[in-house]
């Protein structure tokens, strides 16, 4: 009788499951768990510049008395920019002693927010979107061809130290897709041949020439203009004599 009752209720549970598709665990290329090693720990040291710390207290004077700590964001990222690109520990430290806050506090921004590198990167940041307007503009092209030629993975730093490589999310640039971010630069529209030769420039200390690589200008339509195709008219256009 039992057994019965058990082979009735496991076929009931058998056809209760749905087929319901899974994609596959993204996991970042950036690990936001600290874990002391020789570049990042309690000793590494880090001091504001006077520029900086110049800088830093002007940048909380915006913010009224009471809610100086909501200049938490723009004081990490100047930090990060003084060291080079990332946040060692320590910053973070220095940081929360500016603003009086908690050191878990400060942790819990720098580690939600992507803009900040918990781990040292190359002088050339190469942050590739791939969301889905960049993807179906040729963002696996653009990736790969990155691998490729410095011979690294998303997360990975070239021997040289002049290249990191992130994966990111969307950068805000979807209508001059594909792009990249390298530092504070957006390179847009790109193709094979300009990622090579984007790399190459930057690899010899070369100007390289930010923007969209199609020879248009900003985000306007690859087709030409489609509206305001004509000087704007004047005051009172199409309006009455009297009025």
């Amino acid at each position: 009788m039992l057994s019965s009752i058990a082979k009735a209720v496991a076929t009931s549970a058998a056809r209760s499951i749905r087929n319901v598709h899974a994609s596959a665990a993204v996991s970042s290329d950036v690990l936001q768990v600290h874990r002391d090693y020789a570049e990042n720990n309690l000793d590494t040291p880090f001091e504001w510049t006077a520029e900086n710390l110049d800088r830093a207290n002007a940048i909380m004077s915006i913010y009224p008395d009471g809610h100086k700590r909501a200049a938490v964001i723009p004081l990490l990222d100047l930090a990060q920019r003084q060291v080079g690109g990332w946040l060692p520990m320590t910053a973070m430290h220095a940081v929360a002693s500016l603003l009086q806050m908690p050191r878990m506090r400060v942790y819990e921004v720098a580690t939600f927010y992507t803009m900040f590198m918990r781990n040292p990167v190359g002088k050339y940041h190469l942050q590739v979107c791939t969301t889905t307007p960049c993807w179906l503009r040729g963002s696996d092209d653009v990736m790969n061809t990155i691998k490729t030629k410095l011979g690294i993975k998303v997360g990975e730093t070239t021997k040289d130290g002049l290249f990191t490589l992130s994966e990111v999310e969307c950068l805000g640039a979807c209508v001059n897709a594909p792009m990249v971010q390298i530092n504070d630069d957006f390179y847009e529209d790109l193709t094979i041949a300009d990622t090579e030769e984007i790399l190459d420039s930057l690899a010899t200390g070369k100007a390289t020439k930010a923007g969209p690589r199609s020879g248009r200008y900003a985000a306007e339509p690859l087709g030409g203009l489609t509206s305001l195709t004509s000087p704007p008219t004047g005051p009172g256009y199409m309006v009455r004599d009297d009025l």
